[in-house]
């Protein structure tokens, strides 16, 4: 079974509402990231020296020594940048990224957090690489940086976010059942339910654009007006989509080394002032928007077409191609994933191996199908589907003029091309459906084999998007 795991679809074309408090038309999250003091450093315990987001562009580790010119850039987050931004943002619902380690060496700084009512949330024990643990020495990681979170902070943490994180993390932090979101994701503008260590899963995807770690990094941000005029124009295309009836939720990253410098605190504090005088604005902390998005959109309870049984996939989509389970057969030991959870997912999947049959296997669907108001339909023998169809566009209630005139219809149409008439008839009214009987039954064999497949592909999608949404 070739399954992908990714999911390239998300909510598609047609979120849900996110239904924001009061009607608001966005939800602006800012994130503090306190990584002060749990940082790369021998003094912790780590083999080498940090080199990750500073000033010192393109720095490397230091195997087995402290290095003095990093360790004092990310003292002052600790002792600076964090208390300018808890000035500028202490009115405000703010959820903290906290290093576990960071926070037990920030006694001040956690009872600053404390007295604002921010939420704080976990950044993982160290501020370390994960990619390269193994899944038994994370898994114990995790626990440890619940522990002490809830040592340092008086409760344990709700948010999970690792950043430098594994392929396991994920999963990992979902089986411990503590956490109401994950952050470790950058895929949306909402929030998403995943499967993860056994359970439903609420993702908070976070952000690397509106972020300060800009200023870090080669092609980021080289002045506050960059930034300022980034998060500006961020905010006005996420208010205007939510005028449209599309709310979303703008996130911000922010560092106290970094965004605590004052040139880059001034044009934070200038892009938080413009989004502060537009009415419908609602900040909040990740968790009241993990808690409002939990009760608006609880995780569906349906099975995914993508993690089925082969029995149970041919037994839920082997007719939406007419008499044709094979189809269905043919589609299920293809490559599918989450793409493939929806209607248009299946159709696609299902189409795939329609197309490329051969003309006598189309055929053999094409003449499965039964002809409209014809026989079969007078003796109640058509499938519960094209029952539903026919009678949906008033085939079921015809005079008798017009039965004759569908059978006669009928028969010269399987007499000159081999097959039955065609057509979506859930697209059609009776009416346009005599229309089309008399402008396509002259058509050539060819031109009309071509025009049934088609018709029969859309018929399928019509079956689809009812049994599974559109």
């Amino acid at each position: 079974m070739k399954r992908y795991p990714r999911d390239m679809t998300g909510y598609g074309e047609t979120p849900p509402q996110a239904n924001w408090p009061n009607g608001a038309k966005i939800a602006v999250q800012i994130v503090l990231n306190y990584e002060e003091g749990g940082e790369n450093n021998i003094l912790h315990g780590d083999p080498a020296s940090e080199a990750f987001l500073s000033e010192i562009t393109g720095a490397q580790p230091w195997p087995g020594l402290r290095h003095w010119n990093m360790e004092s850039l990310y003292e002052y987050g600790s002792r600076a940048g964090f208390w300018r931004v808890h000035r500028m943002l202490s009115d405000l619902p703010v959820t903290v990224y906290g290093v576990a380690t960071a926070l037990a060496r920030a006694p001040d700084q956690v009872a600053a957090m404390k007295r604002a009512g921010w939420e704080i949330a976990s950044h993982g024990l160290k501020w370390v690489e994960h990619k390269d643990m193994a899944e038994e020495e994370e898994r114990a990681q995790i626990a440890e940086a619940i522990r002490l979170h809830a040592e340092v902070t008086g409760e344990a943490p709700r948010g999970w976010y690792t950043g430098r994180c594994s392929n396991n993390t994920v999963d990992l932090a979902a089986e411990t059942g503590q956490f109401a979101y994950i952050a470790d994701s950058y895929a949306d503008d909402l929030p998403y339910w995943v499967k993860a260590g056994g359970r439903d899963q609420l993702i908070m995807p976070y952000t690397m654009d509106c972020n300060d770690m800009r200023f870090g990094i080669q092609a980021g941000f080289t002045n506050g007006a960059q930034f300022e005029s980034y998060l500006k124009d961020s905010f006005d295309y996420l208010y205007e989509e939510g005028q449209a009836g599309r709310p979303a939720i703008l996130s911000i990253g922010l560092h106290c080394r970094i965004v605590g410098r004052p040139g880059r605190a001034a044009a934070l504090r200038r892009a938080i002032e413009h989004m502060k005088s537009h009415n419908g604005v609602w900040f909040a902390t990740r968790l009241e928007i993990a808690d409002h998005w939990a009760k608006e959109h609880p995780p569906k309870t349906n099975e995914r077409p993508s993690l089925m049984s082969r029995e149970t996939f041919v037994a839920e989509f082997g007719g939406i191609f007419e008499h044709s389970p094979w189809i269905a057969e043919g589609a299920y030991d293809l490559e599918l994933g989450p793409a493939h959870d929806t209607a248009a997912g299946v159709h696609n999947a299902l189409s795939r191996v329609f197309r490329t049959a051969s003309e006598d296997q189309r055929l053999g669907v094409l003449t499965a199908h039964p002809d409209l108001a014809g026989k079969l339909a007078a003796a109640g023998q058509l499938t519960a589907d094209s029952t539903a169809e026919q009678a949906g566009a008033g085939l079921d209630l015809l005079t008798d003029d017009e039965r004759a005139t569908f059978q006669k219809l009928n028969a010269d149409y399987v007499e000159k091309h081999g097959f039955p008439f065609i057509i979506a008839v859930k697209d059609n009214d009776k009416a346009s459906i005599l229309e089309a009987f008399h402008r396509r039954i002259d058509n050539s064999r060819d031109v009309e084999f071509a025009e049934a497949c088609r018709q029969v592909e859309r018929i399928a999608e019509l079956r689809l998007m009812e049994k599974l949404g559109a």
